[in-house]
């Protein structure tokens, strides 16, 4: 059998230059360059032709979420910087749309810049409408690197949303090596984002406009959406030398009975999953249902490498799983199903739902790279290299891929 632990991360590794690194956007949105990879063949194009190479058979599924202002810039009483960057809810809940309407009070879980500085309570003066909100920022202890920071404000009238919106910063990607300008409000989100709960974007998912999703339509290609909230280990390096020991971060998953029913209807259709995160939340879907389906403990929290250490759960089919998950919806008169997933998809993964992926060029050594070799193989170096060779552009505000 073979050992997915075992995969060497030094055998993911190439040669990236700053200068093929993306800093900003191209003027459009759908004028970025498109690799398409099919049958072993590449093909140079630009993405506003995407739809001449998807045929009506397709169903491509967008992940929703949307990038919240999770940068919070501040001084303390001696004028030093301090960035507070939210990750994730402690406190009331660690349900980010709960989270977002809380008022008076919220615990985040915060990566501190120039933590030792922060010894007091700071004080964030918050402009809305004709109203200012004093927010009180108190921070925890240091727990491996993070800190649960306390946020309280008096105005029961203000939610955690509205004054984060207004107060804070689009969270670039730490390879973007510049501050975030009024131009990212816009072009570091989907046209389609819908629910808070990112702090990066599903960049795969930028190149779209509204033309596109014309295009799709009017070629019978359907779309669906899930959610799945992007937490800042996405850009988690590999710094172990053997993908056995890296520790895979938990995101959030929100999935609606009408994507598994579509799922199920279009059982004959190939799947297509628009980003890295689309295509980990269709498989933790199927974990979730074999899971379900076999009796086993926490259904919904898919760990790392369950699927790779139990392999009854691999067995279970595509069919059974979606509609034991449908099946638990309705008998437990759900309007949506939540969860978490840790699932890492490593080269030799069989891919359950998933047929194809729309997705940008990775950095180096990363898990997104592997997730990219588990569908295409060792053919991730010649795609690579061309790209590196033909002006493609890297990263979140780089080209696109079609992978099919």
């Amino acid at each position: 059998m073979f050992d997915f632990k075992s995969i060497n991360i030094e055998e993911y590794d190439y040669s990236l230059p700053d200068n093929k690194i993306a800093f900003y956007p191209v003027n459009e949105r759908n004028c970025s360059k498109l690799l398409v990879y099919q049958n072993n063949r590449i093909t140079d194009a630009h993405f506003y032709q995407i739809c001449d190479f998807l045929d009506e058979n397709d169903l491509l599924i967008f992940n929703d979420s949307k990038v919240i202002h999770a940068r919070l810039l501040v001084h303390n009483e001696s004028m030093a910087d301090i960035e507070i960057f939210c990750l994730e809810p402690l406190f009331p809940t660690t349900e980010l749309a709960t989270t977002f309407q809380q008022t008076k009070k919220v615990i985040w879980k915060c990566l501190v810049g120039n933590a030792k500085r922060w010894k007091k309570p700071l004080t964030i003066s918050v402009p809305i409408g004709e109203k200012i909100i004093e927010i009180r920022a108190e921070k925890g202890e240091n727990n491996n690197g993070t800190f649960p920071v306390t946020f309280e404000w008096t105005d029961e009238e203000i939610t955690f949303a509205e004054w984060i919106d207004h107060y804070g910063k689009m969270p670039l990607p730490p390879y973007i090596k510049r501050s975030a300008e009024k131009e990212d409000e816009n072009r570091y989100q989907t046209v389609y984002a819908k629910y808070d709960g990112s702090v990066a974007a599903p960049t795969a998912g930028l190149h779209f406009t509204e033309k596109e999703f014309d295009n799709l339509k009017k070629k019978g290609i359907e779309i669906d959406y899930l959610t799945l909230h992007v937490g800042a280990g996405t850009f988690k390096p590999v710094s172990n030398r053997f993908i056995g020991n890296h520790f895979m971060h938990r995101e959030q998953i929100i999935i609606k009975p009408e994507l598994l029913e579509n799922l199920l209807i279009s059982e004959s259709k190939r799947v297509i999953a628009v980003g890295t995160t689309a295509a980990r939340t269709l498989e933790s879907l199927f974990v979730m249902g074999a899971k379900l389906k076999l009796g086993l403990h926490n259904p919904f929290q898919i760990e790392q490498w369950e699927i790779y250490d139990n392999p009854e759960i691999a067995e279970i089919s595509t069919k059974e799983s979606l509609t034991t998950l449908l099946n638990h919806i309705k008998d437990n008169n759900l309007n949506y199903l939540s969860g978490s997933t840790s699932l890492i998809i490593v080269p030799g993964y069989r891919h359950k739902i998933m047929k194809g992926i729309i997705t940008n060029f990775h950095q180096p050594k990363s898990t997104l790279l592997l997730l990219i070799s588990s569908f295409v193989g060792n053919n991730w170096k010649e795609i690579y290299s061309h790209a590196l060779n033909n002006g493609y552009r890297f990263l979140s505000y780089g080209d696109s891929n079609l992978y099919l």
